[in-house]
């Protein structure tokens, strides 16, 4: 098995399958199934946290992605050398539970819905606040960058640091060093209050649009390329993502920003808010 089979793409969050192996760790035991409807966390970008829920009646307790050496060995999470679907490795989904269940028998996986769709909410989010952000910044640019699907210079892709997403919300950290401002940024006299605002307003105008929102799956596997995509009112954006989202805008509520700057103005923080 090269790969495990994912379902969560599709939004499916329960499903019925073979227990095909199973990795020591220490007190706990780490589950592979043939195929798995629980989203696992990603070791390359680890933004949006693992579902929650049961296999084979235990609770799954954490699920990480796992890679398989051409030796035989299976390496977890931050340990694994390579990128996800880099050749010579198989990757999987390893379901962590306190307790063993045995190689070879069919269970059913059970995903937390309601968990599900609070990151779901959280992450759909998260990609329109940058969207959003990126077209409040775009006056600050005095040279020629990339552009988002929008045609706005991506800010967010030139100075994103980290993202991570939790249930309803999301928290997006950028730089603004030395590199940024060689691209042609400025950051002085940024007023956060108006940015913010104007932020606000767009993603008030795409929550109410009632936007469709899908996920291309162009396979099965793990490994595959999944894209994120959505037809606003600007136009249809589409954005490379592993994750799990709602299926409209409009299931998102309410939705805000916050924008704050490190004492010593090098690093902008947006938190994004998401009505339940």
């Amino acid at each position: 098995m090269r790969s495990t089979v994912v379902t969560f793409p599709e939004g499916q969050v329960n499903g019925r399958s073979e227990i095909v192996g199973s990795v020591p760790l220490g007190v706990r035991h780490g589950l592979v199934t043939a195929e798995t409807p629980f989203h696992p966390l990603d070791h390359t970008w680890p933004d949006q946290p693992a579902d929650r829920g049961t296999i084979g009646g235990l609770a799954v307790v954490d699920c990480v992605t796992g890679a398989r050496s051409a030796e035989g060995e299976i390496l977890l999470g931050q340990d694994i050398p390579a990128r996800r679907g880099d050749e010579g490795w198989d990757w999987l989904v390893v379901h962590v539970t306190d307790a063993p269940l045995e190689t070879g028998a069919t269970v059913e996986l059970a995903v937390d819905e309601a968990y599900r769709q609070s990151l779901s909410a959280g992450h759909t989010g998260c990609h329109l606040a940058a969207l959003a952000l990126n077209a409040a910044l775009a006056d600050r640019w005095r040279k020629e960058v990339r552009t988002d699907a929008l045609g706005h210079p991506d800010f967010d892709q030139s100075a994103i640091t980290s993202s991570r997403i939790t249930p309803h919300a999301s928290v997006d950290e950028y730089r603004l060093g030395k590199s940024l401002r060689k691209k042609g940024f400025s950051a002085e006299g940024l007023d956060l209050g108006d940015v913010a605002g104007r932020v606000n307003e767009v993603l008030k105008a795409w929550v109410a649009a009632d936007a469709p929102v899908w996920i291309d799956v162009p396979g099965p596997e793990l490994t595959a390329r999944r894209t994120w995509h959505c037809a606003l009112p600007d136009g249809e954006v589409s954005i490379p993502c592993g994750g799990t989202h709602v299926e409209r805008t409009s299931r998102l509520g309410a939705m805000s920003v916050t924008l704050t700057l490190s004492e010593d103005g090098s690093q902008l923080t947006m938190h994004t808010a998401v009505g339940k």
